[in-house]
C-alpha cells in the first residue's frame, strides 16, 4: 500500500535494530524480521547445514579472491564476507539496481568497506566478461552462485571460458534442486571437470 518494497522495508527494520559493525547482528536481525514480518528469499539462518558449510569451507579453502553471483539484499554478502580470511577481497554481482541500493547499505551496515566488498550492478552475462579488466578480478578461488537458476550453466561456462576460474576453485550452488537447476547440475556432475557433491537442506525461514 506504501509503494516501498519488502527489501526496504526489511532494510529500515535492520537499520533501526542492528548493530552497526557486528555482522552477526546484521544478519540476525534480518532473520527476526523474516520470521516475524515478512518473508525474504535470502539464505536463511537454519537451512540444513548451510551456515556450517559454507564457514567450513572458508575455513578449510582461505580464499582471497571471491565472487557471488546474486547479492539481493547482501545477506549473503555478508556472511560470506564474514568468513574470509585477511587481505580477501569479495566481489558480489546483482542485477537489480535497487536491490543493489539495499544491498550496499547493508554491506556497509554491517562494517564492510570497499577495500573488502565490491558491489557490482548488471547483469551477470555482461559483468562476467569484463571482471578482470573492469574490475580487477584475475581469477575466483570461490564461487557462491544464488542468482536466477536459469542462469547457473550460462553463468558457469562463462566463468570456464573467461578463465575466471582458479584451479583448484570451489563452486557452491544454492537451490540446485528447488526450484532446481537440472541442466547445471547434470553439467557439473559429468563434464568431468568437477567433483560434484549435493548437500540437502529445507528452504528459508
Amino acid at each position: 500500500l506504501t509503494g516501498v518494497p519488502r527489501e526496504h522495508r526489511a532494510f529500515q527494520y535492520v537499520l533501526a535494530h542492528a548493530i552497526p559493525g557486528d555482522p552477526r547482528h546484521v544478519l540476525q536481525t534480518f532473520d527476526h524480521w523474516c520470521y516475524h514480518c515478512e518473508h525474504l528469499s535470502s539464505v536463511g539462518p537454519v537451512k540444513g547445514e548451510w551456515h556450517p558449510i559454507v564457514e567450513r569451507l572458508l575455513a578449510e579453502r582461505a580464499p582471497l579472491r571471491v565472487l557471488e553471483l546474486g547479492t539481493y539484499c547482501g545477506y549473503g554478502t555478508v556472511l560470506l564476507a564474514g568468513g574470509l580470511p585477511p587481505g580477501a577481497h569479495l566481489y558480489t554481482v546483482e542485477g537489480d539496481p535497487q536491490n543493489a541500493t539495499v544491498a550496499e547499505k547493508v554491506i556497509r551496515l554491517a562494517g564492510f568497506h570497499e577495500g573488502t566488498v565490491s558491489l557490482i550492478v548488471g547483469p551477470s552475462a555482461e559483468v562476467i566478461p569484463r571482471l578482470r579488466d573492469g574490475h580487477g578480478l584475475a581469477q575466483a578461488d570461490f564461487v557462491f552462485m544464488d542468482h536466477a537458476k536459469r542462469w547457473y550453466l550460462r553463468d558457469l561456462r562463462l566463468l570456464e571460458s573467461h578463465r575466471l576460474l582458479a584451479p583448484g576453485a570451489t563452486v557452491v550452488a544454492d537451490n540446485v534442486l528447488f526450484p532446481g537447476a537440472p541442466h547445471f547440475l547434470q553439467y557439473a556432475k559429468t563434464c568431468g571437470r568437477y567433483r560434484c557433491r549435493v548437500h540437502r537442506a529445507s528452504l528459508e525461514y
